[in-house]
């Protein structure tokens, strides 16, 4: 057993923000009960004075690599990291190799998820074969083995047809839909945000209007469909302005906004390539737009886009790089930086979009209750210190937060029951 003793518990499945011990016991959560109230005789006990104990985290969007691209990530040092980035779940996407298209590589995701993970692994299954948007995927079967969600990400469901039949079908299963959005014939060749910075780095640019376009089509086929739809690492301010539209009218969609894009801007891109992902980091008024989304309740919660390459891929010129940066271990102190410190939205609004948010995403719920699974994740607003990314967990390490200083971060991970990380 397991005693949290003199934390601040925040739950927002509850609305509680008081001073509370937790029980754990086995798998679950045993009791809640003020500080002083629990007898547990022989039990471990972690002092969690001055900390914040929430539920645990989830991240929507992750890339681990596994199979097929183990130099870069694997699910054993993938989760590893998110557990030292205080989530507790994460959803990985399925553009590895072989694609996860099908129940016998969903189930060779969760094996080695078992054998070697850190923390729980929920796969997201690819759309359609191949993710090639030629035809739909085995999504039933893939169910069954334990997908999530179905997406084609790193690239859109290729047409409005596939991506109804997509959207029917997944109805029926009561499986959201994540969509990478981007029209590919406005993004093709295209390697950071159009506008006067990409003009003057002579790079070609993506305008706004090509994921805004891909989420209007699909909002618009949710309210055909009557779908669960889900728009990935949302970057735009027209994009938002889709979704908010949708919620309007009772629709099923919902949105995620990464730390980088909430964070930096187009302004701040360089040849270097870890500034250098997809969708790109927008223009100002983006960015002020999703800060506004995140805290009016129209964006549902913050993922990562964990995206790990190996520096052979990433040392090159920016135009030749792949899109994507690491994202665990610097997520929450860019939260508390970016959101709560200067004052954007509270805590409770801030530990939402990382537990009770993402979890309604996928139909789920958490909450620090008794009876609960023992997910819960621990930690500082007040503690300093420096992200050296050639400490991180990942086998990656194409991060721009690389020797940026925090104040804030995870101090416990605790997964069914078990400490996976402690500061």
């Amino acid at each position: 057993m397991l005693v949290i003793k003199n934390g601040r518990v925040i739950d927002p499945a509850s609305k509680t923000d008081a001073a509370l011990d937790v029980l754990v016991d086995g798998e679950k959560i045993k009791e809640v009960a003020p500080p002083g109230k629990i007898a547990a005789a022989g039990a471990e006990v972690f002092d969690a004075q001055g900390l914040i104990v929430a539920p645990g985290f989830i991240d929507l969007h992750a890339h681990l690599r596994e199979p097929g691209q183990e130099s870069s990530e694997t699910i054993e040092t993938g989760t590893r990291a998110a557990a030292r980035g205080g989530f507790t779940a994460v959803c990985c996407m399925p553009n590895t190799k072989p694609v996860n298209d099908n129940a016998s590589v969903t189930r060779f995701i969760l094996d080695r998820a078992q054998a070697t993970g850190s923390v729980r692994v929920w796969p997201i299954g690819a759309a359609s074969m191949g993710s090639k948007g030629e035809a739909i995927s085995e999504i039933a079967g893939m169910k069954d083995a334990g997908v999530v969600a179905v997406s084609d990400d790193g690239k859109p469901i290729a047409t409005a047809k596939l991506a109804r039949q997509v959207m029917d079908y997944c109805r029926s299963l009561d499986l959201p839909v994540m969509e990478h959005a981007e029209d590919v014939s406005l993004a093709t060749g295209a390697v950071m945000r159009e506008g006067v910075t990409s003009t003057r780095l002579g790079l070609r640019g993506m305008p706004a209007a090509a994921e805004a376009v891909c989420v209007a089509r699909d909002v618009q086929l949710a309210e055909l469909t009557g779908a669960r739809l889900h728009i990935a690492h949302l970057s735009t301010k027209a994009s938002l302005e889709q979704v908010r539209w949708a919620k309007s009218q009772g629709l099923r969609v919902s949105c995620e906004v990464t730390p980088h894009h909430f964070t930096l801007i187009d302004e701040d891109v360089t040849y270097d390539s870890r500034f250098k992902m997809n969708p790109p980091l927008a223009a100002r008024e983006d960015r002020t737009a999703l800060l506004e989304g995140l805290a009016d309740g129209t964006v549902d919660a913050i993922a990562t886009d964990h995206a790990p390459h190996q520096a052979a891929l990433k040392d090159v010129e920016f135009d030749r790089a792949p899109f994507g940066i690491l994202g665990f271990e610097t997520a929450l102190a860019l939260a508390l930086e970016q959101l709560v410190d200067l004052g954007r939205i509270s805590l409770m609004r801030m530990v939402e979009l990382f537990t009770t948010g993402p979890a309604q995403v996928l139909g789920m719920e958490r909450k620090v209750a008794a009876g609960r699974p023992a997910d819960l994740t621990v930690f500082s607003m007040d503690r300093t210190w420096t992200y050296n990314v050639e400490d991180s967990s990942s086998k990656s390490r194409n991060s721009p937060f690389d020797g940026k200083k925090f104040k804030g971060g995870p101090m416990a991970t605790i997964v069914a029951g078990r400490m996976v990380h402690k500061n």
